[in-house]
């Protein structure tokens, strides 16, 4: 579910303003489907078995504009209605607004929130995503989820290389999450993915804040879309083994399967609605 197109958070590595995606206009000029919830009310409708609906990979649900719109409010109204499953992927606080609904969602089946954490420390944070809630605002939703029964995942990416990945940040994030009782961390792999587009945005960036970075990059990488970390083996090591010694789901398969699972005993009483 896309209701919106576009994005106003600017982090400076963003892979949806990548060329594939044929935006032909600013990325902050945000398209909004103003019949999103006429459209999902008839989607649902038509549906035999219930099922978890996801929201946030590729826009934000919680941009700016949302505060006035409140469309994603009218979804979630909508899947609760309905029976149906909710995973939510936000990098914003306003997420907390609808906290009545993901609440009731997820006790009469299943709701998942999903948060992006990348860089604990708030000034670095600040240059990386600039106009979203800092990470200890984000891990103090973590923590209210956790006092509702609400189950997370954090995506612990893009991790960017000579910039925040370092051991002390990974460990910082985990410990966080470790406390606050998400259910697993996505990682794929410790790096950046980078593509026309994304790419020429991201250097940009760079020069601005990083300067002589963007040197360093081409001369380590080339042209790659995929940007390991030179710390990659170490941070994953790290990372597995944190999350291993707590319980918490640790690859992107196991995550995506728990995300995706609706409730047997909902699905079950579906036949027969």
């Amino acid at each position: 579910m896309n209701i919106y197109r576009g994005c106003s958070h600017g982090c400076i590595y963003c892979d949806s303003r990548s060329l594939c995606y044929k935006f032909t206009h600013p990325f902050e000029d945000i398209e909004v489907k103003r019949n999103a919830p006429e459209l999902l009310e008839k989607a649902l409708k038509s549906k035999r078995r219930k099922c978890m609906i996801g929201t946030g990979a590729m826009s934000d649900p919680y941009m700016h504009c949302e505060e006035q719109l409140g469309l994603t409010r009218q979804c979630l109204g909508i899947i609760l209605e309905h029976g149906f499953g909710l995973a939510i992927q936000t990098k914003s606080d306003r997420i907390l607004r609808d906290i009545d609904l993901l609440d009731e969602i997820n006790r009469s089946t299943k709701c998942v929130v999903q948060m992006t954490l990348t860089t604990y420390d708030d000034s670095l944070c600040k240059i990386l995503e600039p106009n979203v809630c800092n990470t200890k605002r984000r891990i103090e939703v973590l923590n209210i989820m956790r006092e509702k029964g609400i189950p997370t995942v954090v995506w612990l990416t893009p991790i960017l290389p000579f910039i925040n990945d370092t051991a002390e940040n990974v460990t910082s994030i985990l410990n966080e999450c470790v406390k606050a009782g998400v259910k697993g961390v996505i990682d794929f792999g410790m790096g950046l993915t980078l593509r026309d587009g994304d790419r020429e945005y991201y250097y940009a960036a760079l020069d601005k804040h990083f300067p002589g970075m963007k040197e360093q990059y081409i001369r380590r990488y080339g042209n790659a879309y995929v940007l390991p970390s030179p710390n990659a083996k170490e941070l994953t090591r790290i990372f597995k083994k944190i999350c291993a010694d707590n319980g918490i789901l640790s690859s992107p398969d196991d995550c995506f399967r728990f995300m995706n699972e609706f409730p047997e005993k909902y699905s079950q009483m579906s036949l027969f609605d």
